[in-house]
């Protein structure tokens, strides 16, 4: 399988270029070349298969021989080591629950992938990649945890101060060993813009720099296999499916939209934001116009200029109309939010986060338009991550998972950092 940048698409490279790579050299994503959907009988059967069968099926073409069967299958059962269930919030309405991993966000999924992808490539080499990675909340420690000790692997995660929740912080903050953190005095925006610029900067490029957002292949493609596992639970239902996501950089959606490129059958897609609401205008207006990303209480989705948003264009082949008969967007304000949260309680007692609520919001109201329909919204990490929301809001306590207590009591350590200059003699010290 080759892989060609969306700004060039004569630019092609292999699956194994374009992980080590992270983004192509004129600053384009990678896409795959070609897109062969899945034999009719694997989605007859797939309530019959395992999440490592599943997973397997889903990923091989866009790996093709780079990585042996054996070993593929070792890193994606090492992958999908817990579980992924989809939870009945009311009838008809189901939570598919992202946060049963190490960090309890669905970026464990992709971290754990592209960390293990990594290492088998450098596992004969002398050789040390720097994996850059902004966060704007979960991504930065599910791939701190996922790359935790990789030999030939050093990360340093930027995120934006005093816009992640404390939890999230302490996840990226305390790892120490390969793990760095840059506190950045701005926005998310501002962190994933120094990571784009240094992997044009060539007095870096001695460093290797790779990228573990999901501009990564390997970080986005295996978000595929939650979805398809979302359909071998609710297949039973013989109703069309709706899945919500709550998008900020829109790698769920789009993996989602390749799944169904590969014939999974998701009836439609909603992208549900919160103030950044790039994609909902785009949409209404149709004119793509990012703004500098808003702070919310969402804080994963504080995104203005959504990066994999160019990958779904391209997989309806830029046809908007096209596009339009699976896809929907609509935005949610805090304050929307939160009462979201506290109704989904008062009548159901499912504690749902604030991304939840959001992706909750937004199959309401698409299913509102197609009442025959079971849907499904991604719950994508722990409402503990949240509690200076949740708790106050639903007034309870919550306990604090395993996960979670092994990172409270340790120190926080970071270097704080403000322009693209002090990043780069950060990399080069």
């Amino acid at each position: 399988m080759n892989y060609y940048s969306l700004n060039n698409k004569s630019h092609k490279v292999s699956f194994q270029e374009a992980v080590v790579a992270g983004l192509a050299p004129d600053r384009g994503l990678y896409f795959p070349e070609s897109i062969s959907p899945l034999a009719d009988s694997f989605f007859a059967n797939i309530e019959h298969l395992s999440h490592e069968e599943i997973a397997f099926e889903a990923i091989k073409q866009f790996v093709g021989d780079e990585i042996p069967e054996v070993e593929l299958k070792r890193i994606i059962s090492e992958t999908l080591c817990f579980d992924f269930p989809c939870v009945p919030v009311e009838e008809n309405v189901f939570s598919l629950e992202l946060f049963h991993g190490p960090t309890m966000a669905f970026k464990d999924v992709g971290g754990r992938f592209m960390s293990r992808c990594l290492a088998y490539f450098n596992r004969d080499k002398d050789i040390k990649n720097t994996v850059l990675v902004a966060t704007s909340g979960d991504t930065g420690g599910a791939v701190a945890s996922g790359f935790l000790g990789v030999k030939g692997v050093e990360v340093i995660i930027l995120y934006p101060s005093g816009k992640v929740s404390d939890i999230q912080e302490r996840q990226l903050t305390t790892l120490g060993q390969n793990i760095k953190a840059l506190q950045v005095d701005g926005v998310f925006d501002d962190c994933q813009d120094m990571v784009k610029k240094a992997f044009l900067d060539e007095s870096l490029k001695h460093l290797n720099l790779t990228s573990a957002n999901s501009i990564n292949i390997a970080r986005w493609l295996p978000q595929m296999f939650y979805i398809f596992f979302a359909y071998q639970q609710l297949k039973k239902h013989n109703k069309p499916i709706i899945l919500s996501c709550p998008s900020g950089n829109f790698g769920n959606i789009c993996a989602g939209i390749m799944a169904k490129k590969l014939g999974l059958p998701i009836a439609h897609f909603v992208a549900s934001t919160n103030a950044n609401d790039t994609v909902p205008r785009f949409l209404e207006k149709g004119n793509y116009d990012p703004k500098p990303s808003i702070a919310t209480i969402s804080n994963a989705m504080d995104v203005g200029n959504p990066s994999n948003f160019i990958r779904i264009q391209e997989l309806y082949n830029h046809n908007l109309s096209e596009f339009e008969k699976d896809f929907s967007s609509y935005s949610y304000t805090d304050a929307e939010t939160e009462i979201a949260i506290k109704d989904i309680y008062n009548r159901t007692k499912y504690i749902a986060e604030p991304h939840g609520a959001v992706g909750y919001l937004g199959l309401k109201k698409e299913m509102a338009k197609q009442p025959n329909s079971v849907g499904v919204f991604l719950e994508t990490a722990h409402p503990i991550k949240f509690l200076d929301t949740v708790e106050p809001l639903l007034d309870l306590k919550l306990p604090i998972p395993k996960q979670i207590e092994s990172v409270l009591g340790k120190e926080k350590v970071s270097t704080r950092i403000k322009t693209y200059e002090e990043f780069k003699s950060f990399l080069l010290s």
